[in-house]
């Protein structure tokens, strides 16, 4: 976590490419820790992703030497709104993100990642929740969703030790999917979202909601849960137009309808 007390515009940029949103963290200065402007930022940005039919994907990433550093504590001091990004959180893509990490991710940083669905890291890259260091908590989801990404023993270790971990131990317990050289997390993180775009837009979403509620709930829940969903997707023009394009041998043109 970093303390700054620097105020910048444009906290949150973002830039379509294809059927891929690209959200970046901008206060590099402050390593993109989180204030009020970079928590209505990232809201704004992901209600973006949500809303338009011609997105199926994001990613999301950070400028500068790291991901993010986590809460900024001057900001907090002051009583700044960090309401929306605890909606993000709480599950405020309803798309798929991946998030690409270099340098590091640290207590809200992590936690903002976690809420995403592939993570791809470069080597080196540290990720932690070092907020009993400090005498805080990891409140932003943080302590419970890390033990199904990492197993119990090392998010325990991770949570009560404040100590990080790196991307390459985070990719041998299956918490990064992907790993890569420092300097090229972005791209393969975008590699990764325009294979996921290239896919049905209604069927992606509805995979990832059903794929995330499989932690903590029973087969029956899951069922009843999946009924609806593939009743939309079963009756979209998507699923139509797959099977034409499949036995007309061309590439599919989906409409997120």
């Amino acid at each position: 976590m970093r303390e700054t007390n620097e105020v910048e515009e444009a906290a949150v940029l973002t830039e379509t490419r294809g059927r891929v949103l690209v959200i970046t963290l901008n206060r590099p200065a402050a390593m993109n820790a989180i204030n009020g402007d970079l928590s209505n930022g990232l809201w704004d940005a992901v209600q973006n992703l949500n809303q338009d039919p011609g997105l199926t994907a994001g990613v999301l990433t950070g400028n500068g030497r790291g991901f993010c550093a986590g809460m900024d504590l001057k900001a907090f001091a002051r009583g700044e709104d960090i309401g929306p990004m605890i909606k993000f959180i709480r599950g405020g893509a309803e798309k798929p993100l991946v998030c690409a990490i270099e340098g590091f991710a640290l207590a809200g940083g992590l936690e903002l990642a976690l809420s995403c669905d592939l993570l791809v890291a470069s080597r080196g890259a540290k990720l932690g929740i070092p907020e009993v260091g400090v005498g805080l908590l990891a409140a932003g989801g943080g302590l419970f969703r890390l033990p199904s990404r990492v197993g119990y023993g090392k998010a325990m270790e991770m949570a009560i030790t404040a100590d990080p971990i790196s991307a390459e131990e985070a990719a041998e317990h299956g918490l990064v999917a992907r790993l890569t050289e420092p300097g090229e997390a972005l791209q393969e993180a975008l590699s990764l979202a325009e294979r996921v775009a290239r896919n049905a837009p209604l069927a992606v979403a509805a995979s990832k909601q059903l794929i995330r509620a499989t932690q903590g709930s029973t087969e029956e829940e899951l069922w009843a849960l999946q009924r609806p969903l593939q009743e939309r997707v079963f009756a979209s023009d998507d699923a139509r137009e797959g099977p034409r394009a499949f036995a007309e041998k061309r590439p599919p043109e989906w409409s997120g309808n």
